[in-house]
């Protein structure tokens, strides 16, 4: 197990010495930031003097204790970052990246993330707005990849059928659920068989294609546009993999019921059908699985730990019962 401590404590002149080091040496910084609201990497922003406004990411130390699916996540989300620019999608500009040695340098967004400005929209834009980000994260399934799975060097995950891989996914991280002493709902056993119970209907999905996976409002970007809001970016691509377009659904729907037809019109332009309805509560089941895990490691204040764990154990249990039902 790992706590907070797990990110990358750094200074104001260890950030300036990577920027240096990867987009020029006699470069001059008349600003920095820390964000210090993340638990995995560390992230601080800097202004350069010939005006450019970046963010540095950095990744843990390699030889620390990570949930399997976490392995190699700045390779991941570089990667996500590198073909969701060249389909499209709406990401700030990457400057650098280099996944050896965890670190990406991006630009710093002009906007504020969703949550902070949610209040003022008025309702109808807001509906606007969810159906614009739907379409806008539709890009990212444009992508294919040559397996199913995450992305990263061991190939752990990677799979020819997404059946194969999904369940390899799933069981990752109920190892790590029993490992730490996670509590769920129901024995991690009954969840294996859910999964596996359904390998069929995963193999109606025949494309392996890219899904950013961590689109809660949190990582949407947004700016004024003349009177309205508008969508500007979305951030973070830790937990992108290949496989089912309709998982990307999973962190577009953590909005009120009422916004996530709007939300679903976009990406999709029609309803999901009864099929894609029940995988996305297969990909919902995975998610929370990983949101309990997570509990046991993240080193989050006790408050924050029972809001997680109540969240995610009483999704589990609901789409649990309807998926047996």
């Amino acid at each position: 197990m790992y706590e907070v401590a797990i990110r990358p404590r750094l200074t104001r002149a260890d950030v300036e010495a990577l920027v240096r080091a990867h987009l020029g040496a006699d470069l001059e910084f008349t600003a920095h930031e820390e964000f210090k609201d993340g638990f995995f990497n560390a992230a601080h922003a800097l202004e350069i003097a010939d005006g450019r406004h970046v963010v540095v990411k950095v990744a843990p130390d390699k030889d620390l204790k990570f949930l399997r699916y976490e392995v190699d996540l700045m390779a991941t989300e570089i990667e996500c970052f590198e073909r969701g620019l060249a389909a499209g999608v709406p990401m700030p500009k990457l400057w650098a990246a280099d996944p050896d040695a965890g670190v990406m340098i991006i630009d710093r967004l002009a906007g504020v993330p969703l949550p902070k400005v949610r209040a003022e929209i008025p309702a109808d834009q807001l509906l606007a707005l969810r159906k614009e980000i739907g379409a806008a994260a539709a890009k990212y399934a444009t992508v294919t990849g040559e397996h199913f799975g995450y992305p990263r060097r061991s190939g752990r995950t990677m799979a020819a059928t997404w059946s194969e891989s999904f369940l390899a996914m799933t069981g990752d991280v109920l190892d790590d659920i029993e490992e730490n002493g996670s509590p769920l709902p129901r024995p991690a056993a009954e969840f294996r068989a859910l999964f596996a119970a359904e390998r069929d209907l995963l193999d109606e999905v025949t494309r392996p294609a890219l899904v950013h996976f961590d689109l809660w409002d949190g990582n949407i970007f947004v700016k004024r546009d003349g009177a309205r809001w508008a969508l500007e970016a979305f951030i973070d691509g830790e937990r992108a993999f290949y496989g089912d377009p309709i998982a990307e659904l999973v962190s577009l729907q953590m909005v009120p019921e009422e916004e996530f037809p709007a939300a679903v019109d976009g990406f999709l332009g029609r309803p999901l059908t009864a099929a894609e309805e029940r995988r996305l509560a297969l990909y919902r089941t995975y998610i929370m699985l990983i949101l309990a895990a997570e509990c046991k490691v993240r080193g989050f204040d006790p408050q924050q730990e029972a809001n997680q764990m109540k969240w995610a154990t009483d999704t589990l249990e609901r789409d649990f019962t309807a998926l047996r039902g």
